[in-house]
C-alpha cells in the first residue's frame, strides 16, 4: 500500500491536550473486524469484551524525563537536548538529538541547570539532528540519575501546545511502569487505573508484561510512498518465560490475547514460533508492520486515535482492516474523539 492512502483531515481541536480526570473516564470505540459493526462506549466496558482467563498483554517500560533545556559555552544559545539511549554507562554517553541543531558542532560543551550543576561536551555527529555528548559526571550513579531527574523534563509530544506539569509526571506514564527505557509513552495503557485493574483481576483477566522501550523511531515522520521501504528504528524489548507462560495458555485454551497497545504488538510480533505461540526473548527490533501481514499471537487490540500517515495507524489498518479503520477514524472525527497520547480509546476484536 501507498503512505498517501493514510491521510485524512484531522482538525486540531481533536488532539488532546490534557488527559482526562480520571484514567477510565476516556471514551472508547469498539470495532468488530468479523462484522464491521462500530459502538461508542467508554473505556471501564473494556470488562465486557473479555472473561475469565483471558489476557491482557502489556507493555512496562517506564518513561524518563527526556527533555533537557541547556545552554552554549560561550554564546549561551538556548538549546534543546532531547536524550534517546544511553550508549555507555560507565563513560556517561547518550545518544541525543539537539534543536538548533546547526549550533553545535563537536567539541561544544552544553551547560545544565541554573548554576550548571551538569555539563556535556558533543562528541560525534550522527544524523543531521543527531549528536552524542558525553555527560562530565564524577559522582556515583544514584547522584547522576537524580540530576537528570531534576534538570529533565516530561517529553511530551509537541504536538501538545503547553509545558508539562506535575500532573504530567504522573500521567504520561501508565500504572503499571517499571522498567526506565522509554522516551515516549505506550499510551494505550494509560486507561488502566489500578481499581480497574483490579476489576478485571476479579473477572479472572491475567496480565502478562513486557517491555519494550519506545524510541521516537515510532513517531518518526514516515517519508517513502512505498511503505515497503520504510526502515523503522530498532528499538529494545524484552519478553520472559512468565510472560511466555501466561498468553500461551490463554492461546492452547482458546481464550483471548489482547495487545495493549502497538508497542506491545510489535514486541509479540517479532518473537513468536511457529506454532504461533510467544517465546522468550530479548534484543533489538525494527518491525514495521503495514497491510497485509498476518498477527500471529494477540486477537484483539487496544489503541488510541493516531495522527495522519503514522506506523500506529498503518498498523491498526494492517490489524483490522484498511476500510474498517479508515471508516471508523471518519466517525471518530464525526463524533469527536479525541486523539494521541492523551486522547480516547479503540478496542479492536
Amino acid at each position: 500500500m501507498k503512505l498517501s492512502q493514510f491521510r485524512f483531515d484531522l482538525p486540531l481541536n481533536l488532539i488532546a491536550q490534557t488527559p482526562t480526570k480520571r484514567r477510565e473516564d476516556s471514551r472508547m470505540m469498539v470495532v468488530h473486524r468479523k462484522t464491521g459493526q462500530i459502538e461508542n462506549k467508554n473505556f471501564k466496558d473494556i470488562l465486557d469484551y473479555f472473561d475469565d482467563k483471558d489476557v491482557f498483554v502489556v507493555n512496562n517500560t517506564k518513561v524518563f524525563p527526556a527533555r533537557m533545556y541547556g545552554r552554549k559555552e560561550k554564546t549561551g544559545a538556548r538549546i534543546e537536548v532531547f536524550l534517546l539511549r544511553e550508549l555507555n554507562k560507565p563513560n556517561r554517553l547518550w545518544d541525543v538529538i539537539v534543536d538548533p541543531a546547526r549550533k553545535i558542532r563537536v567539541g561544544n560543551k552544553l551547560y545544565f541547570g541554573e548554576n550548571d550543576e551538569l555539563v556535556a561536551e558533543v562528541i560525534d555527529n550522527t544524523t543531521s539532528r543527531g549528536r552524542t555528548i558525553r555527560f562530565l559526571w564524577d559522582s556515583d550513579e544514584a547522584s547522576f540519575r537524580n540530576m537528570l531527574e531534576f534538570l529533565g523534563e516530561t517529553p511530551l509530544p509537541k504536538y501538545i501546545k503547553r509545558k508539562p506539569d506535575e500532573e504530567d509526571k504522573e500521567r504520561y506514564q501508565t500504572v503499571y511502569a517499571k522498567h526506565e527505557g522509554a522516551v515516549a509513552a505506550p499510551t494505550a495503557g494509560f486507561h488502566f487505573s489500578k481499581e480497574l485493574i483490579k476489576r478485571c483481576e476479579i473477572k479472572g483477566i491475567r496480565f502478562a508484561e513486557l517491555t519494550l522501550h519506545t524510541g521516537l523511531g515510532t513517531f518518526r515522520p514516515i517519508e517513502v510512498e512505498d511503505l515497503s521501504k520504510h526502515k523503522m528504528d530498532a528499538e529494545y524489548y524484552q519478553i520472559d518465560e512468565e510472560c511466555c507462560e501466561i498468553v500461551n495458555k490463554a492461546k492452547e485454551t482458546e481464550h483471548r490475547v489482547c495487545s495493549i497497545g502497538t508497542t506491545t504488538m510489535r514486541a509479540m510480533e517479532t518473537s513468536f514460533t511457529a506454532q504461533k505461540l510467544l517465546k522468550p526473548s530479548e534484543g533489538w527490533t525494527n518491525i514495521f508492520i503495514h497491510p497485509p501481514y498476518k498477527f500471529n499471537v494477540a486477537d484483539s487490540l487496544v489503541t488510541n486515535f493516531h495522527l495522519p500517515k503514522t506506523s500506529l495507524l498503518i498498523m491498526a489498518c494492517a490489524f483490522a482492516g484498511y476500510d474498517l479503520i479508515m471508516d471508523a477514524y471518519k466517525k471518530a472525527i464525526k463524533d469527536k474523539y479525541r486523539f494521541f497520547s492523551y486522547g480516547d480509546a479503540m478496542l479492536i476484536v
